[in-house]
């Protein structure tokens, strides 16, 4: 890291979170909890100059590669100060036919391209790939259920990347392999772990501050003449690769595949190349189904098998809390009281929020295998049909 990029995440890690923070209180203090024309004028106008200053810096510095992983952390940083802009409506993507941040666009358009990533942070920039000092990762704000939910958000993620890495070296060794229960076992817990890690963090959560003080540092921006949707917790490859190999979602879905193309490019290149792996490889219930029916006698059948359904089981209720929990409770309901549900940009995916409701819906009943009546394909008559081979 050069001593311009050291500079650019010193202030990240500093001055930008104490400016993030004392803006967040005079937005949380106003009656709708929203941002208000000319409140926090200075601090914005310092968040502006500051950033702008140390983003041309690094322009002027000219060639900063020092390998991916320093490229990586430092389109972080610019894209951090860019979401904070859009946050406190510095920049707002419906009025702008390109981003006004024009330092800030050159810099991360010029790394996100070398680095074959979208032009703007990413869901791993504060979670897999945020690195702490002295203790303390990078953070929007001060503010203690941003911490929390960042936590939680990253023991959920590396527990689903553990569940995926099991369900991978099945693969190679077959669904009837002795070894195979444990490597199903080791993904149930698994995914029992990020349950639990999502429970916790649905407990202690504050509405009200997710909704208006976390939620909105996700939001789509433009970089450049472009709008990018906003950074989603689910931009790794470990909980697709979990759908695809358990084979409750398929990758010739045009549905599906849809969701595959549009967080490709919010993914690490190293992600992106597990999930096309997977992309193409049989899933286990297929494996299941070729071989469960004539072999269902045999001992591996019954044990295999059933910890196989018991771990498709384990995915769907994660889904589910996430669906029920989650974007209820901290998106629809505050969204609702708050009379926000038709407003553009309430969510980091940018459609409206009913449009929003409803795709996660349709996603999470493929995931649960659920029984929707013919509406949409699911694997719900395969995984009852594998249920009736139990003895």
């Amino acid at each position: 890291m050069t001593d311009k990029a050291k500079a650019l995440d010193l202030w990240i890690r500093n001055d930008f979170r104490q400016i993030n923070t004392a803006l967040e209180a005079l937005h949380f203090s106003q009656p709708d909890r929203l941002p208000a024309p000319g409140l926090g004028e200075v601090l914005k106008r310092r968040l502006v100059e500051e950033g702008t200053a140390l983003i041309s810096d690094l322009l002027n510095e000219g060639n900063t590669d020092e390998g991916f992983d320093s490229g990586f952390d430092l389109l972080g940083n610019v894209g951090f100060y860019m979401a904070a802009c859009r946050r406190h409506e510095i920049t707002e993507p419906s009025r702008e036919t390109g981003s006004p941040l024009r330092e800030a666009s050159a810099l991360a358009m010029q790394l996100g391209a070398s680095l074959g990533v979208i032009p703007r942070f990413a869901s791993s920039h504060l979670e897999t790939h945020n690195r702490a000092i002295s203790g303390v990762y990078k953070t929007f704000t001060d503010l203690d259920d941003e911490k929390l939910f960042l936590d939680y958000n990253t023991r959920s993620v590396f527990a689903f990347i553990r569940a995926s890495e099991a369900l991978r070296q099945i693969l190679p060794l077959g669904v009837s392999h002795p070894v195979t229960y444990d490597l199903l076992l080791s993904a149930k817990q698994s995914l029992e772990q990020v349950y639990a890690y999502n429970q916790t963090l649905f407990e202690k959560l504050d509405v009200d501050r997710f909704f208006y003080c976390v939620r909105p540092y996700y939001r789509p921006h433009r970089v450049g003449l472009h709008e990018y949707r906003g950074a989603n917790a689910g931009d790794f490859s470990g909980i697709n690769v979990i759908d695809l190999l358990l084979g409750l979602c398929r990758a010739d879905d045009p549905y599906y595949s849809q969701l595959l193309v549009d967080k490709f490019l919010f993914m690490r290149p190293d992600d992106q190349l597990v999930l096309r792996d997977c992309m193409r490889r049989t899933s286990l219930l297929d494996s299941f189904l070729a071989t469960a029916d004539t072999d269902k006698q045999q001992p591996w059948v019954q044990r295999n098998l059933q910890l196989f359904l018991q771990v498709c089981h384990a995915h769907g209720q994660t889904a589910l809390q996430h669906h029920e929990q989650l974007v209820n409770k901290f998106i629809e309901r505050p969204a609702d009281k708050g009379s926000l549900s038709e407003t553009s940009g309430i969510t980091a995916s940018g459609p409206p929020l009913p449009v929003l409701l409803k795709s996660l819906r349709k996603l999470c009943d493929m995931r649960c295998a659920a029984d929707v009546g013919g509406e949409f394909k699911t694997r719900h008559k395969d995984i009852e049909y594998l249920k009736g081979l139990l003895l």
